[in-house]
């Protein structure tokens, strides 16, 4: 009896000892990724962002903070992203920073579409008006009436609010509008101002942004960002989701090798570059059959560039325009024309260098000081190709009949009408009609067929 109450006591102290474990067990930390875009949004950005963006599903994060600093980018790039964004499972900040830090232009949209905005003082957002896609410079902007001028003389003087520009602008115009203003609605944000910021460029620094309701807190560490989102709540696919930051663990997501080569390609410097060495390549290679180091060089090289061009905005014309231009350079090369070709065709080499990315950003386009380098090149290629042309047709023919003619040969025997002289290393018959004696040198006048027309040398 007394050991079945001893075995009964010690199930008891087993069983508290493990309900004591359990409660001191501590609180798993929450996992916070942070994600910094510090660069023009092109291509490489984006792929980055998306794939994060799919890791973080996967590992089950809590939150994912996107660290953004940019002048604007691409809109295709920039519209990739918010995709990714609005169909993620967890929730994104887009946070504004550090210090001087922007969201320019395509930045602007990007952190209306996070489920929680964020800025770091000394900050700005805005200047959202599209650019131009055919290139010149950003869209007109629209003339908004003053609220205080009467109807009638703001029409007399010119006031509308109307677009401007043609009917592409407006298109491009009224499309960023409502795409805007439909990521304001979705995330309950300032309506009013994302429309202005498209349509008249209108900029705010963070402090004006939280006053508007255009960002959600104003940050200026990661550690203050998390204690001001901890505890807010968010929509994801119907359901409200609430964030525990209390224990948060922050892992900086490092770009992998997949991004480093995106950017270095899509940088449209260097798909420039692979693009005019793939050209040299091959030409080269069909200059010299057999090399083989040309040709694969070339190849390679060519297919980068055409798989980083293909991601970027470019002119088609601006490409055509550069296959043309080479295309001359070579024919003058190898059919000289005194320079027509070559002109024509390093004119066309520079248009279509110039006009080959089809848009104003700065960050993709094509610098000039490459673009002419490459042109130098190819200009150089088509000078040292003319200056040989010119040297060989003023110097002396060294082959076939015209090179025979007027030379001297040695006669090999004493002759009168026909005998045999030696020319060129080679022995020849000859006919002449005077004597000629053996060793004596004489003058190689005509010739029919293989016969050596021959006089005495003066």
């Amino acid at each position: 009896m007394m050991t079945t109450i001893r075995s009964g006591k010690n199930l008891m102290l087993l069983g508290l000892g493990m309900l004591g474990l359990a409660l001191i067990t501590p609180v798993q930390a929450a996992d916070i990724w942070l994600v910094d875009l510090d660069d023009a949004i092109g291509p490489a950005s984006a792929d980055f962002t998306i794939r994060s963006l799919e890791d973080a599903a996967e590992a089950d994060v809590e939150l994912v903070v996107v660290r953004l600093n940019t002048p604007g980018g691409l809109d295709g790039a920039m519209r990739d992203i918010i995709s990714a964004i609005l169909a993620s499972p967890v929730p994104v900040t887009t946070w504004v920073a550090p210090g001087g830090a922007r969201a320019a232009s395509a930045g602007t949209y990007i952190l209306y579409a996070s489920h929680f905005a964020a800025m770091a003082r000394a900050t700005n957002v805005g200047s959202s008006t599209p650019v131009n896609i055919g290139g010149g410079g950003p869209l007109p902007i629209p003339s908004v009436p003053d609220p205080s001028t009467p109807e009638e003389e703001g029409a007399e003087q010119g006031q509308s609010p109307e677009l401007g520009g043609g009917t592409m602008e407006r298109k491009v115009i009224n499309d960023a509008v409502a795409y805007i203003k439909g990521l304001a609605e979705l995330r309950g944000r300032n309506q009013d101002w994302a429309e202005s910021t498209v349509l008249e460029a209108a900029n705010l620094t963070a402090s004006e942004a939280l006053e508007l309701n255009v960002v959600d807190v104003i940050a200026n560490d990661i550690d203050e960002l998390l204690s001001q989102l901890d505890g807010r709540q968010t929509e994801i696919n119907g359901d409200i989701v609430v964030l525990d930051l209390s224990d948060p663990q922050v892992n900086l997501v490092e770009p992998d090798w997949r991004h480093e080569f995106l950017s270095l390609i899509t940088n449209p410097n260097v798909a420039y570059i692979l693009l005019m060495i793939g050209f040299y390549g091959i030409i080269l290679e069909f200059y010299n059959p057999g090399l083989g180091i040309p040709g694969i060089t070339g190849v390679i090289c060519l297919l980068l560039g055409a798989y980083a061009l293909q991601m970027l905005p470019i002119n088609y014309v601006g490409l055509a325009l550069i296959v043309v231009g080479l295309g001359l350079m070579i024919f003058e090369a190898m059919s000289p024309s005194f320079g027509v070709f070559g002109l024509g065709g390093a004119i066309a080499f520079v248009l279509g260098s110039v006009i080959l990315m089809d848009t104003d950003l700065e960050a993709f386009r094509i610098s000039l000081a490459i673009i002419g380098a490459f042109a130098a090149a190819s200009a150089g290629v088509f000078i040292f190709s003319l200056s040989m042309l010119i040297r060989a047709r003023q110097q002396k023919v060294v082959t076939g009949v015209e090179a025979m003619v007027g030379s001297t040969a040695v006669a090999l025997e004493n002759f009168e009408g026909s005998g045999h002289v030696r020319a060129f290393s080679e022995n020849w018959k000859a006919v002449s009609e005077e004597p000629i004696e053996k060793d004596s040198e004489v003058r190689i006048v005509g010739m029919d067929g293989l016969v050596l027309k021959v006089s005495k040398l003066e």
